[in-house]
């Protein structure tokens, strides 16, 4: 329920949002005030931006838009300092919560810091005596006041961290979890005398540079999405990487994880090609054998998936096919030398 109640309410709200806004940027033309217009149209945009990149393709190009949208809202504002409406100005109050939402940390508080500059100065000459005092020191006072927000915010997020079962991008669990619980699906196989296999996918991210990051990053929660269909309930996936996932599958085979994986990739592929990418996946297999640990296991399908990509990658490649192959070859080569 949360979690459903995260992706409903952001959702109504940029869509409430954007319909007001964008009435209110009609009202606004109507009634000759061109400048309230072109910023209630840019607000539009940024929440329409906004609720769009999460669900449509091409989310640089969204990415884009909000961009375009705050930097007009931005130049609006500034030029409402100089020229009028004075009761336009006061949107500059939430400039910094919106750089901060669509900009990174470090980016958001450098420009924060430029537009404080640029909005004192232009109040030192735009700006009668008294409404100056009162604009400066309203404007300061509601910055002061996003900062802390802000910072409560990401020390709310580094403290809730290694609490969080699951990844906030991709729904996955975290890999602060994954070696417990791969001791004890691996207790669990010894004990029943069961199958046990680990699957280690990968975007081979080295094969193409046309996919920017910011796309790639942007396809992350539908890839979560993907494989939380696609696994069986038991199942349990963990993102052990930026572009990297680890599944745990009891009661399976090499063989059968082989085929599981294989169907897992395919999909993928067809994922991203739907959303215009240009990148393929690659999958490592490897099975429980008599002697590994949760450490071991890791290893062996992090290999198999390193193999896969090193092999030209778009592939699924299990990590005892391609030992005992090597062993029989190596075999072959002393019966011949004999």
């Amino acid at each position: 329920m949360p979690q459903s109640a995260e992706k409903f309410l952001p959702g109504r709200l940029a869509r409430a949002g954007f319909i007001i806004l964008a009435i209110t940027s009609a009202l606004c033309l109507l009634l000759g005030e061109p400048l309230a217009a072109v910023s209630a149209a840019a607000a539009a945009g940024i929440s329409l931006a906004t609720k769009a990149n999460s669900n449509k393709p091409h989310p640089l190009l969204w990415r884009r838009l909000r961009i375009a949208c705050f930097v007009i809202l931005t130049l609006a504002l500034l030029t409402a300092l100089w020229v009028g409406p004075w009761a336009l100005s006061h949107w500059l109050y939430a400039l910094p919560l919106i750089t901060f939402a669509l900009m990174p940390t470090h980016v958001a508080a450098l420009t924060t810091v430029l537009l404080t500059f640029a909005i004192l100065i232009s109040t030192q000459w735009a700006v009668v005596l008294p409404d100056r005092h009162q604009m400066i020191s309203a404007f300061v006072l509601t910055t002061l006041l996003s900062a802390l927000l802000i910072f409560l915010r990401d020390y709310k997020t580094r403290q809730l961290a290694p609490l969080r079962r699951t990844d906030e991008l991709t729904q996955a669990a975290s890999r602060e979890y994954l070696s417990a619980d791969l001791h004890k699906e691996i207790q669990r196989s010894e004990r029943e005398g069961t199958d046990m296999s680990v699957m280690m996918i990968g975007l081979d991210t080295h094969l193409s540079d046309n996919d920017p990051d910011e796309d790639i990053r942007a396809i992350l929660p539908r890839i979560g999405r993907y494989l939380h269909s696609q696994l069986r309930d038991f199942d349990t996936y963990y993102r052990v990487a930026d572009l990297q996932f680890l599944v745990i599958l009891p009661g399976i085979n090499t063989s059968g994880a082989a085929m599981s994986a294989e169907t897992i990739r395919i999909g993928l592929c067809k994922l991203l090609e739907s959303h215009g990418m240009k990148l393929t996946v690659s999958t490592g297999i490897s099975g429980l054998n008599i002697g590994d640990d949760a450490d071991s296991l890791q290893q062996s399908a992090a290999n198999a998936l390193r193999r896969a990509q090193q092999q030209g990658g778009n592939r699924t490649q299990a990590y005892s096919n391609w030992v005992h192959s090597d062993v029989q070859h190596s075999a072959g080569r002393q019966d011949r030398s004999s």
